[in-house]
């Protein structure tokens, strides 16, 4: 009996194409929307647990507070003496400052203004592992040398940020000061990180007298067993006595890299939230537009139906023949939703890497593909579950009158 239903419910579908159509093209752009979605969010969450198991999460990072970003107000900064301090505190294994400045580079007569680092090269594998990135291409720079400097990602890409692109060797000026490139980091996957300018400390302090002694960042590793986060409370704690500050009134704030991650992933989780219930209004549109369907469904099968019942139908089947044909509109629309899902992230993420967001791809595990479509077939079977109570409660006479 059930496959005789199941070919009934096919027969009527093909019967009624361009209805069948309309329902399933109701539903097909909520759910394209949600796996595109849903792809994004969790590419980025792959990213983020990438950059985790790479940087590890034994990192503390303290940051002088401040009016814009670090480096930006000379007011705000963090000393020598306090990194020192750190450095001293039970469960640091390492400490380093980190020098952070907007700058200005130029190559062939073309300006340009990113982020410049100066690092001490002593901590210099430290460093590269909290910020994840080694060099690609060249060679890192070596302490002591003042007129050297290494350049992110995007400077070898033409008109990416110079019409013209730099390679090892070219000559660039920083604020007006003649610098020899010596190497290249790999893509970070976003703009500002892969336009980054990097210095040693004393090519920084020479470019900057200034700002000698005057950090943006106190990059902190944490020493094996010790949790990073009972660590930096301990820091934020003896730092603030040692600089005579009331608690609350800091003008530093303590960090883990793994709070930092969970904010940033807090901060996703809601972007997405929002994204998918804006979604899920054209889902809820949908399932009311199948019930429709299957309303109007029910009114003109009436007469079928009282014969079905005088034949031997029972209620249990023509309840399931009208949930069934829903739910399979629901599932026809979550098949084409995931293709075209799949089809505008995956252009969506070549665009993104296009624009310098490489860190910003989608990713179609298969229980998101699966997922979407059983949910797409859950929509339309619960939407038919109305019409199909209708059409169970009719009583054959009636049916059979019914014109």
């Amino acid at each position: 009996m059930n496959i005789d239903e199941i070919n009934y419910v096919f027969q009527n579908l093909i019967h009624r194409r361009l209805r069948s159509f309309l329902s399933v093209l109701s539903i097909l752009i909520g759910v394209a929307a949600i796996f595109a979605l849903l792809s994004f969010g969790l590419g980025i969450q792959a990213y983020v647990d990438q950059v985790a198991a790479e940087a590890g999460i034994d990192k503390i990072f303290i940051q002088a507070k401040g009016i814009g970003a670090p480096g930006s107000d000379p007011n705000f900064y963090l000393s020598e003496d306090d990194v020192d301090f750190i450095n001293k505190i039970n469960g640091v294994a390492e400490a380093t400052g980190l020098y952070m400045k907007t700058a200005e580079i130029e190559f062939k007569d073309q300006k340009r203004y990113y982020f410049i680092s100066g690092i001490n090269i002593d901590h210099l594998p430290f460093v590269e592992e909290a910020m994840t990135v080694t060099t690609e291409v060249g060679r890192p720079l070596k302490g002591g040398e003042v007129d050297k400097v290494a350049l992110g990602y995007n400077y070898q890409i033409p008109k990416k940020i110079f019409d013209r692109p730099i390679s090892t060797g070219d000559n660039v000026y920083v604020n007006g000061e003649l610098f020899r490139v010596v190497g290249f980091y790999e893509e970070v996957g976003n703009p500002s990180d892969d336009g980054n300018i990097y210095l040693t400390k004393e090519g920084f302090e020479k470019l900057f007298p200034d700002w000698s002694g005057k950090y943006g960042f106190i990059m902190i590793r944490a020493q094996p067993d010790i949790p990073a986060k009972e660590l930096a409370d301990k820091i934020e704690e003896k730092l603030r006595k040692h600089k005579g500050q009331e608690e609350g009134k800091e003008d530093f704030y303590a960090q883990t890299f793994e709070d930092a991650l969970a904010t940033f992933n807090t901060v996703i989780a809601v972007i997405n939230g929002v994204l998918v219930l804006i979604a899920l209004i054209s889902v809820v549109v949908a399932a009311v537009n199948i019930m429709n369907s299957m309303y109007t469904a029910v009114l003109e099968r009436t007469k079928e139906i009282g014969i079905m019942k005088s034949v031997g139908a029972r209620n249990n089947d023509i309840m399931f023949i009208f949930i069934f044909e829903a739910g399979l509109l629901g599932m026809m629309g979550g098949v084409i939703g995931v293709i075209l899902g799949w089809f505008a992230a995956t252009m969506g993420g070549v665009a993104a890497a296009n624009a310098g967001f490489s860190s910003l791809q989608p990713v179609f595990p298969p229980a998101l593909i699966i997922g979407c479509i059983l949910f797409a077939f859950c929509v339309g079977a619960g939407a038919g579950i109305m019409p199909a109570w209708r059409a169970a409660k009719l009583r054959p006479v009636d049916s059979l009158r019914y014109e």
